[in-house]
């Protein structure tokens, strides 16, 4: 008998490091010989490269993948690896645009399969069941990510309650009309409408929903940010991770210490940030991503610019690669102060243990020739020096932070822009 497609992904989750290791070979070859030589970018990019590889250590001869490079300056700003001509292509969307302009990415009847199919990891995580009614807490514009949550929860056979155009208000309102068990958002969308609810004396608790699944920035991996939410809605937070150019690549492991690689559909490699070598285990690294199943928009050796920490002999309930704490923040993020090492995510962590803190915007900039940082908090106790205390303590640096009126910084229903990197501006006297 043929397992169920739960249990073939659990038989893939189970697979040695040898048999994994074929088996990301054999796809990795299948995309290859199907997408090089149609596909003008990657024709281009690697040349009279042997394409047959008989290991995954052949991989690492081949060029990485840039976004930069990916991005064409054009009337439509189509992903220059499209494989097929236009007419395969029957889904478009864009990358999300917050750092730098949006890039448009297309895919396949086949290719959007794979998506679907690969979201299903996420949704066993999440434990989501045909009897959910799953409620997607955004905007539906060209963003991919909740596009492919709407369609997968849909083929798992749920009852899916979108929610585009509403107010945070009015999404409240359907969770109690459609009787509500999960819902999809951002870490900070979560917070937001728990704040909203207070406000309208609304009692989320009571709400019968049991899952909150966030994706889109750092939180749901983030200790302190998940039991945040986690105590407004009286629902588990299940973390999961991905993008519009690569695929739905991550998905929450069940003790909650971080997320794990798909790797049945994505070959993972780890670059550590200190030495650009391979990393080892544990080892702050930048993570490098190959998508095996989309062959319309492929990416290969792609650098995500993604922190990461790899662990491959953790103790849990599948083989497949965790990244201790999730992504941990951006390379293109992090900041030097007085020789210390500092990334966004290390502060919000340290944010959001002050339940006080309503809101918060943290602002890089240059400070001579050095990085300099500012914190600016929404603090019902308005009580700042506590939190220059703790950020001391915890990060051996004296940071400042404002208070500002509640209600000052922006609010976001999709990706919620906290950082502002502003170290390319002119230097302060």
């Amino acid at each position: 008998m043929n397992p169920t497609p739960f249990e073939h992904r659990r038989n893939l989750e189970s697979l040695s490091a040898d048999e994994l290791a074929d088996y990301q070979l054999n796809r990795l070859n299948q995309l290859l010989s199907e997408v090089v030589p149609r596909n003008h970018f990657y024709s281009e990019k690697f040349g009279d490269a042997n394409l047959s590889l008989e290991s995954l250590e052949q991989l690492t001869q081949l060029p990485y993948t840039y976004k930069d490079e990916l991005v064409q300056r054009g009337s439509h700003d189509l992903a220059a690896n499209l494989t097929f001509p236009l007419e395969e292509y029957v889904r478009y969307h864009q990358t999300s645009g917050t750092r730098g302009r949006p890039m448009v990415v297309l895919d396949t009847a086949d290719d959007w399969q794979w998506w679907l199919d690969t979201w299903q990891f996420v949704l066993d995580a999440a434990e989501i069941e045909p009897e959910d009614r799953v409620l997607l807490a955004f905007s539906f514009g060209p963003f991919i990510g909740f596009w492919s949550a709407h369609d997968a929860a849909a083929a798992r056979g749920c009852l899916v309650v979108p929610s585009g155009g509403l107010s945070t208000l009015n999404r409240l309102a359907l969770m109690k009309t459609a009787k509500t068990t999960a819902i999809f958002c951002t870490p900070s969308y979560a917070l937001h409408m728990s704040e909203v609810a207070t406000e309208n004396n609304i009692d989320i608790r009571s709400l019968p929903i049991r899952r909150v699944v966030v994706a889109g920035e750092p939180g749901g991996s983030i200790p302190a940010m998940r039991q945040r939410i986690e105590q407004a809605w009286d629902a588990e937070v299940i973390d999961h991770s991905g993008a519009s150019e690569i695929g739905p690549w991550g998905y929450a492991d069940s003790e909650r210490r971080g997320l794990h690689i798909v790797e049945s559909e994505f070959i993972a490699e780890f670059l550590s940030l200190e030495s650009g070598q391979a990393a080892g285990e544990g080892e702050l690294s930048e993570l490098v991503l190959t998508s095996l199943g989309r062959s319309g928009s492929p990416v290969i050796r792609y650098r995500t610019g993604d922190l990461v920490k790899p662990t491959w002999n953790s103790v849990g309930e599948n083989g497949f690669v965790l990244l201790e704490g999730g992504v941990l923040g951006r390379a293109d993020d992090m900041m030097i102060i007085r020789g210390v090492n500092i990334f966004p995510s290390s502060v919000e962590q340290i944010l959001h243990s002050f339940p006080e803190i309503v809101e918060y915007r943290l602002t890089a900039h240059k400070k001579g020739e050095m990085d300099a940082l500012t914190i600016e908090i929404e603090d019902r106790l308005d009580q700042p020096e506590r939190v220059e205390k703790e950020l001391q303590i915890r990060l051996g640096l004296r940071v400042k932070v404002e208070t500002v009126p509640t209600g000052a910084l922006p609010r976001f229903s999709g990706k919620g822009k906290r950082f502002i990197d502003n170290r390319g501006a002119s230097n302060d006297s």
